[in-house]
C-alpha cells in the first residue's frame, strides 16, 4: 500500500478519517468539518454512541458539503495516553475497516491534533506503519477469490503531519518477508530455497553464507544432522551477517527453522499437521530482523544463523532410542523425534558460539506446545541465565507489542533430562515441558556467555485478525528483535 503525505485534504472521493477523544468529543479537522456541515457529523457520533476508545472506528455516511465518499471517526481514547503502540493500532484498524471496502485510497486528516503522548511527525509515522504492517495479505495461491473478498485500498494519505520515523519502513519490510516465508507452503518454502528468498531479499551489504550437510558433517553436527536424516531435503546452516558497528562484538541471534515438521517417527496426528509449515517462525523471525537492520544501516554487528532442516519419517529417519553425538560432543538420547528442535538448536548454538566469540546470544524457536499450553497467544515464552538481557529483551518486547513473559530455569528442572544411557536425553516429563526443553538448551551455552531462549510457538501464526495482521503470519520477533538490538547495542 502506498503511503502519501500531503498539505491539504486531497478532493477525492474516498473516504476519510477524522478523530474523536475519550467520550466521543470530536477533536482536530473532525471540528471543523462538524462545524461545516452543521453539527452533522456529531449527531452521527452521538446516535451510533460511539465513546472514542483507542483505535475503536465508526463510519458516518459523509454529510452533505464533505468530499469525501465515507467518514470515519477513529477514537484516540484519552490523549495523554495516546503513544506510539495506540496510533500504530489506529493505523491498523483503518486498513481493516477498509482493506476490502471498495474504497481504493483515503485521507487521514491529524490537523489540530495535540495534547498527545508523542510528536505529531511520530503520531503520524506511527499510524502510518501500523497501517502498512495490518494491510499485509498472503493470497498469491487464492485463484477463484470473488471480487467482493479482494483487497481494493491502495493508497493512504496523511495531512497535517510528516512522518520522522524513516526507519520503520525498513522494519515493515523484514516484518514482510518473515511473514512471506512464515506463509508459504513447505513445498514451497524448504531449508534450501528459504536460503535463496533470504538471499535475493537480502539488502546492500548483508553477507550470506551457507554450509551445506557435507561441512555440517565434517564438524560433528549429529544432533542437527539427525533430525534431518529422514528428508530428501538437504539441511542448511544460513548465516547473515550485518558489518554496521566497527569493531565492535557482534551480537548474534539464532533461529530455529523445521521448514516441515511431521514428527518424524513420533508422528504428529494428521489433524493440524499442515500448520506445520511454520515451525520455521524462529529462523523466519532471524531473516526478517537482519533484513531490517541491514536496510535501515544500522549502525551495529550483528549475525544471524538459521539452521534449516525437514523432520520427515522415512526409512532413513532416527528412531526414538537413538543416540546422537552433538558437535560440541555431548551425547543425546532421542527418546522423542518430535522433540527435534533442540536437537537443531544445539549444534547451531555451538557452532554459532565457536565462530563469532559473542557475549550475547539470543535464540528463538517455536519449540513446545507446552508453551501454548501456558502462556496461550498473548506472549512468548522468555528464559534467560542473565536477569539485565532478560530485562532488556521484555522491555523491547513491551515497546513493540511482541510481549514476553519470563519463565523459571532451574537444576531441579535440570534433573529431569539426565539419561541413564548417554549425556541426556531430549526430552523430560509432561510436566514443564518448555521448561526442560530450555534446560537442555542451556547445556549447550558456554560459561560467561549471556543467553536468552525466546520459545515463540503460540506467536508466529494466528487463527484470527489481530491490531497488525490478518489471519495467518503475524511476524512476530523481528520488531522484538530489532528494538531490542538498537536499544541496547546500537551506536548513537
Amino acid at each position: 500500500m502506498h503511503i502519501g503525505y500531503a498539505a491539504t485534504v486531497p478532493n477525492v472521493p474516498g473516504a476519510l478519517v477524522v478523530f474523536a477523544a475519550k467520550t466521543g468529543g470530536l477533536v482536530g479537522a473532525a471540528t471543523a468539518l462538524d462545524t461545516a456541515t452543521g453539527g452533522q457529523l456529531a449527531r452521527a457520533v452521538v446516535a451510533v454512541r460511539f465513546e472514542g476508545d483507542a483505535a475503536s472506528v465508526v463510519e458516518v455516511l459523509a454529510p452533505a458539503g464533505c468530499d469525501a465518499g465515507r467518514i470515519l471517526v477513529v477514537g484516540l481514547g484519552a490523549g495523554e495516553k495516546a503513544d506510539a503502540a495506540v496510533f500504530e493500532k489506529i493505523g491498523g484498524a483503518i486498513v481493516a475497516k477498509l482493506i476490502t471496502s471498495g474504497a481504493t485510497d483515503v485521507t487521514v486528516d491529524m490537523t489540530g491534533i495535540d495534547s498527545i503522548a508523542l510528536p505529531l511527525a511520530s503520531a503520524a509515522a506511527r499510524l502510518a506503519h501500523g497501517a502498512t504492517l495490518r494491510a499485509y495479505r498472503f493470497d498469491k495461491y487464492r485463484t477463484t477469490m470473488k471480487a467482493k473478498h479482494k483487497p481494493t485500498l491502495t493508497a493512504l494519505t496523511i495531512v497535517g503531519a510528516d512522518a520522522a520515523e524513516p526507519g520503520l519502513a525498513a522494519i515493515a519490510a523484514g516484518v514482510t518477508l518473515t511473514r512471506d516465508l512464515v506463509s508459504e507452503p513447505a513445498n514451497i518454502i524448504y531449508p534450501e530455497s528459504f536460503v535463496a528468498r533470504v538471499r535475493a531479499a537480502a539488502p546492500d551489504g548483508l553477507m550470506i553464507d551457507v554450509l551445506g550437510e557435507a561441512e555440517m558433517t565434517a564438524l560433528g553436527m549429529g544432533a542437527l544432522l539427525g533430525v534431518s536424516q529422514g528428508s530428501a531435503r538437504e539441511a542448511q546452516l544460513l548465516t547473515m551477517r550485518w558489518n554496521g558497528g566497527g569493531d565492535t562484538t557482534p551480537v548474534v541471534l539464532v533461529g530455529k527453522g523445521v521448514t516441515f515438521d511431521t514428527g518424524g517417527i513420533s508422528l504428529k496426528p494428521p489433524p493440524g499437521m499442515e500448520d506445520m509449515k511454520w515451525d520455521m517462525g524462529g529462523a523466519g523471525a532471524v531473516a526478517g530482523a537482519l533484513h531490517a537492520l541491514a536496510a535501515r544501516r544500522a549502525k551495529v554487528n550483528v549475525i544471524g544463523v538459521c539452521g534449516l532442516v525437514e523432520n520427515m519419517p522415512d526409512g532413513m529417519a532416527q528412531r526414538p532410542g537413538d543416540v546422537v553425538t552433538s558437535m560440541s560432543g555431548q551425547t543425546i538420547e532421542v527418546i522423542n523425534t518430535d522433540a527435534e528442535g533442540r536437537l537443531v538448536l544445539c549444534d547451531v548454538l555451538w557452532w554459532a558460539q565457536e565462530q563469532f566469540k559473542p557475549a550475547v546470544i539470543v535464540d528463538l524457536a517455536t519449540l513446545t506446545g507446552a508453551m501454548i499450553v501456558s502462556l496461550g497467544h498473548e506472549a512468548g515464552g522468555l528464559f534467560a541465565n542473565d536477569d539485565a538481557l532478560a530485562a532488556q529483551l521484555s522491555a523491547a518486547g513491551e515497546a513493540t507489542g511482541d510481549k514476553l513473559w519470563r519463565m523459571p530455569m532451574g537444576e531441579a528442572y535440570d534433573k529431569l533430562i539426565d539419561s541413564p544411557i548417554a549425556d541426556m536425553k531430549n526430552v523430560g516429563p509432561r510436566e514443564g515441558g518448555s521448561i526442560t526443553a530450555a534446560q537442555f538448551i542451556a547445556r549447550f551455552i558456554k560459561p560467561g556467555v549471556k543467553w536468552a531462549h525466546l520459545d515463540i510457538a503460540g506467536m508466529v501464526w494466528a487463527a484470527k485478525d489481530g491490531p497488525l495482521w490478518a489471519k495467518g503470519a503475524t511476524g512476530y520477533g523481528v520488531r522484538l528483535l530489532e528494538r531490542f538490538v538498537a536499544d541496547n547495542f546500537e551506536a548513537s
